[in-house]
């Protein structure tokens, strides 16, 4: 009889171990389905929490100077309103100059590109497996615009998407207390604590991460126009951020960040040239990593480099390149909430360092 109970109770725990997994299966696939679905509103909403948490330190400044919250949180929300507009509107026109003299930046990579092929014909170099000598094969290129536009369908929706983030991201800073405070209410008494400790957490974690970036950014493009400047490359000043901010991107960042300004001087710079932009794009990539980083964002994103790696290319996968800008702080808030439930630790150990 104590035989026959052992073994029951065993195949039992066994059918509960399989229900668990199916469960978490079929919660893991509607959590995916979901954020696929409803990217388009899940996206904004996102974005809309990261401004906010860039603009709370405004508001809470304009708050010490006694303006109500409301006044200030529309004060800071305008001041966002002016740097985007000017910042697109200072963009547009150096994207004007700059595809003003693109042709002849193509003519140049086309006539080294015809040289390379030149060398590849006189050595007998197929384009490809069973095509005549000298026939290169083509393929459809990327639709990037797909891509980077992705599950927002039209330029009508992407506009209409984006006018909801300033309303968004004003009522997220008017009511962010009272949205904390429920938030926690919405868990049982005996959880609240935790659900408190673990929002503040997170709320640190995302201001970190974006006023972080943004001022290694700047001075990552600060250090990078100087020193293109000195180089005399066309369109420095412009060049100089954009480098800046790529060389941010994980893993890729260092060689998207050595793309423009090569790409730019490539007619009238000298190979010592092309040597010391990319030298000047990894020092000053491999110094935000190792040490700006650190020091700015402190122990808050302990996510080790192959879950990094995994979100960047499942959020890429269901938002385009939203996903890429969002995937890093989804992940890291999601490792904090790990960490805070008792059944979910093991994943957050997996994802840390």
């Amino acid at each position: 009889m104590a035989n026959e109970a052992h073994v029951h109770e065993s195949g039992l725990h066994s059918e509960l171990g399989r229900r668990h997994w199916a469960l978490n299966a079929v919660g893991i696939g509607t959590t995916l389905a979901i954020c696929y679905f409803a990217e388009k509103a899940l996206a904004v909403i996102l974005v809309s929490v990261l401004l906010a948490f860039i603009l709370a330190p405004i508001v809470d400044v304009l708050m010490h100077l006694h303006l109500p919250r409301g006044v200030a949180a529309a004060i800071a929300v305008i001041l966002l309103m002016v740097v985007t507009c000017g910042l697109v509107y200072y963009s547009y026109n150096q994207a004007s100059s700059f595809l003003e003299d693109l042709p002849k930046y193509t003519g140049k990579i086309h006539d080294e590109f015809q040289r390379v092929r030149s060398r590849a014909e006189s050595l007998d170099v197929l384009g490809s497996s069973g095509q005549e000598k000298g026939v290169l094969s083509v393929r459809n290129a990327t639709d990037w615009n797909d891509v980077l536009t992705r599950g927002f369908g039209s330029l009508t929706d992407l506009f209409l998407a984006v006018s909801f983030i300033p309303f968004l991201v004003y009522f997220m800073l008017t009511w962010q207390h009272h949205v904390r405070s429920a938030t926690v209410m919405l868990f049982p008494l005996e959880n609240r604590h935790n659900a408190y400790t673990t929002l503040g957490l997170i709320s640190k974690m995302i201001r970190s991460f974006m006023v972080g970036n943004l001022l290694i950014g700047l001075f990552l493009g600060i250090a990078s126009t100087i020193i293109f400047g000195i180089l005399h490359l066309p369109f420095f000043y412009f060049i100089g951020f954009i480098s800046g901010y790529l060389s941010l991107v994980p893993y890729m960042g260092v060689l998207l960040a050595m793309l423009p300004p090569i790409f730019v001087g490539i007619e009238n710079i000298t190979s010592a040239d092309v040597f010391t932009i990319m030298a000047t794009v990894l020092v000053l990539h491999l110094l935000a990593m190792n040490v700006l980083y650190p020091k700015v964002m402190g122990n808050r994103l302990q996510l080790n480099p192959l879950a990094v790696t995994m979100s960047l290319l499942v959020w890429a996968w269901l938002w385009g390149a939203v996903g890429l800008i969002l995937a890093i702080p989804i992940t890291a808030a999601m490792k904090i909430i790990f960490d805070h439930v008792e059944s979910l630790k093991p994943w957050g150990t997996w994802l840390g360092e």
